[in-house]
């Protein structure tokens, strides 16, 4: 008989992998001069990020792109803004000089007043890309897109058994100033979860979209994220099969995302150190993904 109490090692388990935003190192001091898209590249892997979640190179540019990915270690993952299933196939016949190396589409419906059954029917057409093109395709709750509203895209979910999200709940929080979160709420987030497929790192207070979490994690915000980043992650790993990989970006953008000093004088300089925020939310998702019953991504995290 086995001992119950003992750990059985899985071959090949499901993964996290936490992968910095190219969006997020505009702006970032990490060099005494303007950094080169290699010295980005190499301050990510050094901080043991696993990846890069950025935008389709331009065609000439597509193997420089993954020679340096290459020769850092780094997963890659992109970005897309459809408005119809033709751009969206667009987008992904161009990904395919990427064979092998994107690992999915994150996808921001530009189309924010379609809804209903139009809505249904064209988020339903651009999940079916996934199969023909082999790429998953996960759509943002965003606002200024077709997931814009809570009560929609819960509808979207019940219509469409299919549908994979990348889950931001920053902007929900923020659209409906959340600064505590009502029961109903929180039921709607979870009927979300459950499609859970990527997750981008940011915490809303309910007012700002992106706030310091503080050194240590202490703003009261924070245990709202941290709740339902792992419940998403432990929804995946239900339906996970072996070798599957969950990303999660760590999101912070530069302004006017992130809160500056007297934005209206101008002045761009920075609240919060940007960078260091970045490092905790990867630190964060890697002790939430262990919580939720998942192994390390990388040793030494």
């Amino acid at each position: 008989m086995l001992n119950s109490t003992r750990s059985i090692r899985i071959e090949n388990p499901p993964k996290l992998q936490v992968e910095m935003s190219w969006w997020g190192m505009n702006g970032l001091q990490i060099t005494g001069r303007h950094p080169t898209d290699e010295d980005k590249v190499r301050l990510i892997a050094e901080a043991g990020f696993d990846g890069v979640n950025g935008f389709l190179p331009e065609p000439g540019k597509a193997d420089a792109w993954k020679s340096l990915l290459q020769a850092y270690g780094l997963s890659f993952s992109v970005n897309a803004y459809p408005a119809t299933v033709q751009e969206l196939e667009e987008f992904l016949q161009r990904a395919a000089a990427y064979e092998g190396v994107i690992g999915h589409v994150n996808v921001q419906v530009m189309t924010p007043f379609v809804t209903g059954v139009p809505a249904v029917e064209l988020l339903g057409g651009l999940q079916a890309l996934e199969e023909i093109y082999g790429i998953p395709v996960c759509i943002e709750t965003h606002r200024g897109t077709i997931t814009q509203d809570l009560l929609r895209t819960v509808d979207y979910v019940r219509a469409l058994e299919k549908l994979r999200l990348t889950i931001d709940f920053s902007h929900y929080v923020t659209a409906g100033e959340m600064r505590t979160v009502p029961p109903e709420a929180e039921s709607l987030l979870g009927t979300l979860l459950t499609r859970t497929s990527a997750i981008h790192g940011r915490i809303s207070n309910g007012e700002q979209i992106q706030i310091d979490p503080g050194d240590h994690g202490e703003h009261e915000a924070v245990e709202h994220f941290a709740r339902w980043w792992k419940r998403g992650m432990e929804h995946w790993r239900q339906a996970a099969g072996r070798g599957a990989i969950l990303p999660f970006v760590c999101e912070l953008g530069p302004p006017p995302y992130a809160i500056t000093r007297d934005e209206a004088a101008g002045r761009t300089e920075e609240l919060g150190d940007r960078w260091s925020q970045s490092l905790w939310l990867a630190r964060t998702a890697r002790r939430l993904w262990t919580e939720a019953g998942g192994e390390a991504a990388k040793a030494g995290d």
